[in-house]
């Protein structure tokens, strides 16, 4: 249509031209074929703009209206609004299915400089690349996808610390890999033995933590003979002091633990023995991991709900992430060789492990109960049945570990890899439970 306009003005244009030869300017024949000139150029400036598809003067239907972001927080990233039931549905029951945008990787194995050795899967040689290329999809809703500028928007001056074992570690390592492609890090504090690390992201004024406890309350390894046993001595009423004493600075509180209790433990409470886990000691009480696991999170949640500087804290559990190894333990030969996810139906629910979910559930709800009054908040990461679809996605034999060949790692998560989606979970439990 543009291009017969601009035909359609040359034509009048060449006949005005030669019009001129023959028409005085200020003659009535003039004026008269210049008034009706004026008049078809306006109307086909109205005739062409009023179907134009450029242009659209209808008005918004009210459910339109309706669904339109009306914040700021929403506009930032409106993929967050893929669907109308994300905010109802439950995230944690579905199933893993295949990604068809192999491209969409939130990062590789080489473009995030922060990744450990012992994680980067590809990089120690493994072959496979198919368990990258899996996404986490909700029976009833689609998870968003992870954005690295609207998480530092959400989180912006805040502190953040992942609190536990090895695995809080591994999840920590994730977050900071997806966030560096919005902003570089920089690292501002690191312990002697690396179990308490520290990044600052400047541009957001974004603290990222890690604070390592394997059992959350006091523990001392046991020695016999003057060597170490691997088993430990725990307090289950006596809390870890190095993570305590930095939660009043923390604003969001990641927790994470339970492979530590499946140890030959022995427990004790008012400095005296009550039982153990795995002992198996004449007289003494094999009171099973779930115990000690329950003791502890009632201790720490106890002293959070307790502590007047820790006010108004965010508190998430992620649920028990169970070790997937086959044809025996680490230790007897087991290992992780799977390349693919385990259907729904294939997944056994109902052993050890889900018992460790279930107690840390529990005691989340019950923890939730008492710090309301404080202002406190407690919410649930339910990761356990999704994890244990996923025995493909852990190092195995590509772990890199030089001391102990022979030996698989079927407990951390390959980066990149589906310990990702711990992070879509995260961001999307924030923005629903904090920021709507």
């Amino acid at each position: 249509m543009e291009l017969c306009s601009v035909q359609a003005r040359k034509n009048v244009q060449n006949y005005i031209l030669r019009g001129e030869k023959f028409l005085n300017l200020g003659s009535p024949g003039f004026l008269l074929f210049y008034s009706i000139f004026l008049t078809m150029l306006f109307s086909f400036y109205m005739f062409h703009f009023s179907i134009s598809p450029i242009v659209n003067f209808t008005t918004n239907s009210k459910e339109e209206d309706a669904a339109r972001p009306n914040n700021s927080l929403h506009m930032i990233q409106p993929q967050l609004l893929i669907d109308n039931n994300t905010s109802d549905c439950d995230l944690f029951n579905g199933s893993w299915v295949r990604d068809q945008q192999k491209s969409s990787l939130y990062y590789t194995n080489f473009s995030c400089p922060t990744i450990p050795y012992s994680k980067n899967c590809l990089l120690n040689g493994r072959p496979d690349e198919d368990f990258m290329h899996w996404r986490w999809k909700p029976d009833q809703c689609m998870l968003p996808r992870f954005n690295a500028n609207t998480f530092l928007t959400f989180v912006k001056g805040k502190t953040m610390a992942f609190i536990g074992d090895s695995l809080a570690r591994n999840h920590m390592e994730s977050l900071l890999c997806l966030l560096s492609s919005e902003e570089t890090p920089t690292d501002i504090y690191k312990d002697a033995e690396d179990k308490f690390r520290t990044w600052i992201f400047p541009r957001h004024n974004f603290t990222l933590m890690v604070l390592r406890t394997e059992f959350l309350v006091f523990a001392t390894e046991r020695v016999i003979n003057g060597s170490f046993t691997g088993g430990f001595d725990l307090h289950l009423d006596k809390i870890n002091g190095n993570w305590t004493q930095h939660l009043p600075n923390v604003d969001y509180a990641i927790f994470s633990d339970g492979h530590w209790f499946l140890r030959p433990n022995y427990l004790y409470e008012n400095d005296n023995l009550i039982g153990c886990v795995y002992c198996g000691e004449a007289g003494v009480q094999d009171l099973g991991p779930g115990y000690a696991i329950r003791r502890a999170f009632q201790a720490a949640f106890k002293y959070i709900n307790d502590c007047e500087e820790c006010s108004g804290i965010v508190v998430l559990l992620r649920t028990f992430s169970a070790g997937q190894f086959e044809n025996g333990a680490w230790n007897e030969g087991g290992f992780c060789n799977r390349t693919r996810p385990f259907a729904r139906e294939e997944v056994k629910i109902g052993d050890q492990d889900w018992e460790f979910r279930n107690i840390q559930i529990e005691e989340v709800e019950r923890a939730r109960k008492d710090g309301k009054k404080m202002g406190n908040n407690f919410e649930i990461m339910d990761v356990t049945r999704a994890m244990l679809m996923r025995a493909d996605g852990h190092p195995g034999a590509y772990w890199g570990n030089k001391w102990m060949k022979g030996y698989s790692d079927c407990i951390h998560w390959c980066l990149p890899g589906p310990i990702d989606t711990w992070n879509d979970f995260l961001l999307e439990i924030i923005r629903r439970k904090f920021l709507t």
